[in-house]
């Protein structure tokens, strides 16, 4: 009776319900975006930005975004707002001060710092779209996506490809994963669509890739 079993302690791992949602999100109830604060010289970006808000408004998506007023974000945040939708933009307080900012938004969030405008879009979307646009939405969409091969969440990640914009970086991809810097599966990863409402039924039914988790949360 006073001898040990020799049978090792259970550990039990409880993952609170608002962790667990933010690494894999249970419901497509808020869609982050990135877009350009240009309009661009198509017109059809625009009309896919408008056509994307309205898409979300009626979805009852709330869109997270980086609450610009000018550009596609503009365009992307009326189309919602007119629809009678919620809108929830990150800015930093620098461009807050440079008159940027959409104060008629349904909630507008100030940080201090880039890294913390991309954390907190990040950990309150269930899924990311990048619109046509420069530097800034090319980094602010693939670090996410990043974040998604790393394990640090897994949530879906998609182009919306307006007018074959992003065809020149769809052929890269091809390049890369040839090149052997691309693994196939990670490469399908990304979402590509070039309409607004296919895009949004195939993030809601999106799978996730199987990979090895790399870092956590709190290492990005």
């Amino acid at each position: 009776m006073g001898r040990s079993c020799g049978l090792a302690p259970i550990v039990v791992l409880i993952l609170t319900s608002s962790l667990l949602e933010t690494i894999v999100p249970r419901n497509l109830s808020s869609v982050g975006v990135y877009c350009a604060s240009s309009p661009g010289v198509d017109p059809g970006f625009a009309e896919a930005a408008e056509s994307l808000g309205r898409l979300l408004a009626r979805r009852d998506i709330r869109l997270i975004y980086g609450g610009g007023r000018v550009g596609l974000m503009g365009v992307l945040a009326d189309a919602v707002l007119a629809e009678g939708g919620v809108v929830h933009g990150v800015i930093t307080r620098d461009l807050k001060e440079k008159e940027v900012a959409h104060l008629g938004l349904t909630t507008l969030q100030v940080v201090t710092t880039m890294h913390e405008r991309k954390a907190a879009m990040a950990d309150q979307s269930d899924a990311f779209v990048m619109l046509p646009g420069g530097f800034g939405t090319l980094d602010e969409f693939f670090e996410v996506v990043t974040w998604s091969q790393l394990g640090i969440h897994i949530k879906p990640c998609g182009i919306l490809n307006v007018n074959g914009f992003f065809d020149p970086l769809l052929e890269l991809f091809k390049l890369a994963t040839l090149q052997r810097f691309l693994r196939p599966e990670h490469r399908d990863m990304v979402v590509i669509e070039s309409d607004p409402e296919s895009m949004i039924d195939r993030l809601g039914s999106w799978t996730p890739v199987a990979v090895d988790k790399w870092l956590d949360r709190d290492e990005r």
